[in-house]
């Protein structure tokens, strides 16, 4: 088995790849190491990956479909793990031209090259966002998810799409993952938990939206990376008397499947600033502000599909990741 991880200079990415290679996989991995933040983090990521045996990279924008499929005919992966994405809600709403090239145009790209060089699965990155405007909570794969609030969650509808239809026409089997607000160490410095520790330990103020009042289904990243491993095995079948007006709607005749990965434990925002200050030591200085656009009030996961299918069910309380997250963070910039 041969694992192709797009991304893997990321975040989620590079805790993937460090568990696959654990468990002796041989394993792909492509990143285009842009600056949408510090490039020093991801190259720090890559280095570590770089070290370890079965590890082979590629410097590889999914734009570039020529390059692409060169490295599927050198390389001939038999999974895909595509986690590569422009990603952040807000930065949609300034660049939204970055959302079309690497959302859209590179994973039209990946589906083109697993049905040129064919897989035996293709898992990729979805998002919580694609649940939008939905009020019915804990939010199920079994919803409606017409109503996007950002252009990223658009696309991440959009690739879902894009995957059911390659699932029917070329018999590619896809799963879906919605990932739910991940976070842990080597973590992306644009996400909240991540800049609240640096201005907290640098004693600048924090900006709390909606002036506290917002709930997420924060997920560690050791979690993610667990549902990940045991779904690569879980390939979707073709389920011909599937029928939309009984049977999941994260499901299909076609060889093709959603899943939520989240907590299943919506976290108030004062009770993860409060966690932070507790691992951090400092209590933070906060100013408090409206909604941002392209937000949302709450998260939170239903979960019930992914532990019927690999009985797992994410578990790690926010005070334990934050507290792993902190201990790393004042290792790796020495604070």
């Amino acid at each position: 088995m041969k694992i192709l991880v797009t991304g893997a200079a990321g975040f989620i990415g590079y805790h993937l790849t460090e568990k696959l290679l654990e468990m002796n996989y041989s394993v792909i991995g492509i990143d285009n190491l842009n600056d949408y933040y510090d490039p020093r983090l991801k190259k720090a990521r890559l280095n570590l990956l770089l070290s370890r045996e079965n590890f082979v990279f590629h410097k590889c924008d999914l734009v570039d479909q020529s390059g692409l499929f060169q490295i599927f005919e050198n390389d001939k992966p038999t999974h895909v793990i595509h986690l590569a994405a422009q990603a952040g809600v807000r930065y949609s709403i300034e660049n939204p031209q970055a959302y079309v090239d690497s959302n859209l145009i590179g994973f039209l790209n990946i589906l083109e090259a697993c049905r040129k060089y064919p897989v035996n699965h293709l898992i990729y990155a979805s998002s919580s966002s694609v649940y939008g405007g939905n009020k019915v909570a804990p939010f199920s794969t079994n919803h409606n998810v017409d109503h996007p609030v950002s252009l990223y969650a658009a696309t991440k509808k959009a690739n879902e799409l894009m995957a059911h239809t390659y699932s029917h026409l070329f018999g590619i089997p896809t799963t879906g993952l919605r990932f739910f607000t991940v976070y842990g160490p080597y973590g992306r410095p644009d996400m909240a938990y991540y800049s609240f520790t640096r201005d907290i330990i640098e004693g600048k103020p924090i900006k709390v939206f909606n002036h506290g009042k917002m709930e997420r289904d924060f997920t560690y990243i050791d979690d993610i990376v667990e549902g990940i491993v045991r779904l690569i095995d879980k390939v979707p079948e073709v389920n011909k008397d599937w029928d939309e007006s009984k049977d999941d709607l994260s499901s299909s005749f076609a060889p093709y499947k959603i899943y939520n990965i989240g907590n299943n434990h919506p976290v108030p925002l004062m009770r993860f600033i409060q966690a932070l200050e507790s691992s951090i030591g400092i209590e933070a200085k906060k100013v408090y502000m409206d909604m941002q656009p392209g937000d949302v009030l709450k998260t939170f996961a239903d979960v019930s599909d992914l532990e019927r299918d690999i009985d797992f069910k994410p578990s790690t309380s926010i005070e334990d990741g934050i507290d792993k997250f902190v201990i790393w963070y004042r290792s790796y910039y020495k604070v």
